[in-house]
């Protein structure tokens, strides 16, 4: 499917054009595809959930050729919503960036308006206070439920600082992971495993985590992404293990603890 819109050679319109391949492309393929015009909403769910890790992946990496393939994946499902919606006569693809485009005026008055907003923490308070406006119950409405529980408490904190709610020195934040910690090993490191309250363990728990994060936002850290970095070094190192093993004709089941120690260490070199 072409269409006759022309295009200049600028940047812009570069951009533009391209754009509207994927238009035409996807409507060829709702129109001819017997996969793609058996999806729905729903069955697209969580296909674009599983693109938005592999994006996270290639950011994680800093895999730029990757990034752009997961991008264009990602643009596609997107491009696929707001076409089954407009099969529907609910919108089309223009309302969803025109509406976005009025939202980000509107949550930006101290670019489009007469508001002054010199740092970021302004712009972030204003940007709360005019939520609440566009009917928002809550400031902490819009963390949507489904996010995992590490970054929803991250963006649980961000919106809350953002609604002036929130510790004033970096020193009262450490105060309070020492404290939940204290509490937590009190509690817990001293008792036998089988006695332990597992409820109430894992409450307390939650507690030091939620002020570990909270101080690692306070430092400027992610801490969803320091997780998975730490995450990615111990798959790599532990990988590293098994390679040596199988290399030297040992089976993980069968080496002691030290021998395992030896090679993890020659991991951490490398």
């Amino acid at each position: 499917m072409e269409n006759n819109i022309v295009f200049d050679d600028s940047p812009r319109g570069k951009q533009l054009q391209a754009f509207n391949r994927l238009l035409d492309v996807m409507d060829d393929l709702r129109a001819k595809c017997p996969w793609d015009r058996k999806q729905t909403l729903e069955s697209l769910r969580h296909l674009t959930i599983e693109e938005t890790y592999e994006l996270s992946d290639a950011i994680l990496k800093n895999d730029l050729p990757e990034i752009k393939k997961e991008l264009g994946d990602v643009m596609l499902h997107l491009i696929f919503y707001a076409k089954i919606a407009s099969e529907q006569n609910a919108f089309d693809i223009a309302d969803v960036l025109n509406a976005q485009c009025e939202k980000l005026i509107f949550r930006h008055p101290h670019i489009y308006g007469d508001t002054k907003a010199e740092t970021e923490e302004e712009v972030k308070q204003n940007w709360e206070k005019l939520k609440l406006k566009e009917g928002n119950k809550s400031v902490l409405g819009g963390v949507p439920g489904s996010l995992p529980a590490l970054v929803k408490a991250m963006r649980i904190q961000e919106k809350a600082r953002g609604a002036g709610f929130d510790w004033e020195e970096k020193a009262q934040v450490w105060e309070k992971v020492q404290e939940e910690l204290a509490e937590f090993e009190s509690e817990f490191n001293q008792q036998d495993t089988a006695s332990i309250n597992k409820s109430l363990a894992m409450a307390e728990f939650g507690d030091l985590l939620f002020s570990l994060i909270n101080f690692a936002r306070f430092i400027e850290i992610n801490p969803e992404e320091a997780l998975e970095r730490t995450n990615l070094k111990f798959i790599a190192r532990f990988q590293y293990i098994e390679q040596q093993a199988a290399k030297d004709g040992k089976s993980l089941q069968d080496m002691s603890l030290k021998e395992m120690d030896f090679y993890w260490n020659e991991a951490k070199k490398l």
